[in-house]
């Protein structure tokens, strides 16, 4: 889920909220500050992450080397998704962006990287054919395959191979899909495209619903840790800007309820066999979300970890809780 923001945030206040989750999704912060600062109001969001994107994209033309637009066209993907995160009219347009501009990087910075996509899954498998487990990075709402980079990085360092993917109604999925609460059958397609006999699953916000909820269903996950991951969700209690892109992402408000009443792991958390680790942030506070730590009391091989100071996905406490957590699933998958 996303940070509460105020209803009809001014463009300052959508900076604020966002500005860990930015730079925690690799945009350098004085170049976010730079933009963000000359927006006049929040509706003018979207249109100035394109255009910085855009720009990242004319460097990768002029660049000398294949890396520096590679680099160019990896910083142009975290601009565009960035993009998606306040309503506009080019909001699809820039997820679309997002995606083809990362498929143009991996091209030039690794070769090797594979694009998979199946019914209800798209994504790219990144690292050695010969990696000792492969971990699928989930992500939430609003997020998509191209915010969770430090995390995608992190497992790559450790000789994972790493999937990266949208699911329905996520990244470059959105526009034609919606979300869904059984994404236990997405992540057995992409288990079944990956062809591997066992997965580590990390999720992050929503995407830690959708990891518990799979692993709960699925025996082919050996391990799955959620970040800033919800327990339950209370509709009538959720701020109006996180039940607004859940409208929208659900198509309706009427599913959006639905789904919102199916995000409930108390039936199911203590059906997860795997190890799992749920990681929190104290101060990521959202009325309606009830956090992880039952999940963890309730699983029988959980374990919680808590970072007090953490915001939402923890992007301001990263070395807290990411290191850890890249080795705690190589542990377990190896």
């Amino acid at each position: 889920m996303s940070a509460a923001d105020p209803v009809a945030p001014s463009a300052a206040d959508l900076a604020a909220a966002h500005l860990t989750r930015a730079t925690g999704a690799g945009l350098d912060p004085h170049e976010y500050r730079r933009v963000t600062s000359g927006l006049a109001s929040a509706d003018d969001w979207g249109q100035a992450f394109i255009t910085t994107a855009r720009r990242y994209l004319a460097r990768a033309e002029r660049a000398a080397s294949a890396v520096s637009a590679g680099e160019y066209r990896q910083m142009a993907a975290r601009w565009f998704h960035i993009a998606t995160l306040a309503p506009h009219a080019d909001q699809d347009l820039a997820a679309a962006e997002a995606d083809a501009a990362m498929a143009r990087a991996l091209q030039l910075l690794e070769p090797g990287a594979r694009r998979l996509d199946g019914p209800a899954f798209t994504g790219w498998l990144r690292g050695s054919a010969n990696a000792p487990g492969t971990v699928v990075v989930v992500p939430g709402l609003d997020s998509g395959k191209e915010e969770f980079h430090a995390v995608t990085a992190a497992l790559l360092r450790r000789g994972l191979a790493v999937f990266s993917m949208d699911g329905p109604g996520q990244g470059a999925l959105a526009a034609t899909t919606t979300v869904r609460p059984d994404y236990h059958r997405v992540i057995g397609q992409v288990i079944d495209a990956l062809g591997v006999d066992r997965v580590g699953l990390v999720g992050l916000s929503l995407g830690g619903y959708y990891v518990a909820e799979s692993a709960a269903h699925e025996p082919r996950v050996a391990a799955a840790a959620t970040v800033s991951g919800p327990f339950r969700l209370d509709w009538d209690a959720l701020p109006p800007p996180v039940r607004d892109i859940l409208t929208r992402r659900a198509g309706g408000a009427g599913a959006a309820r639905d789904f919102v009443h199916r995000v409930d792991l108390s039936a199911l958390a203590p059906r997860i066999a795997c190890s799992l680790r749920v990681v929190d942030g104290g101060q990521d506070v959202t009325p309606g979300v009830t956090n992880g730590e039952p999940l963890a009391r309730l699983a029988p091989r959980g374990e919680y970890v808590l970072v007090p100071h953490g915001d939402h996905l923890l992007g301001n406490a990263r070395t807290d809780w990411l290191p850890s957590t890249a080795d705690w699933l190589l542990g377990a998958l190896t």
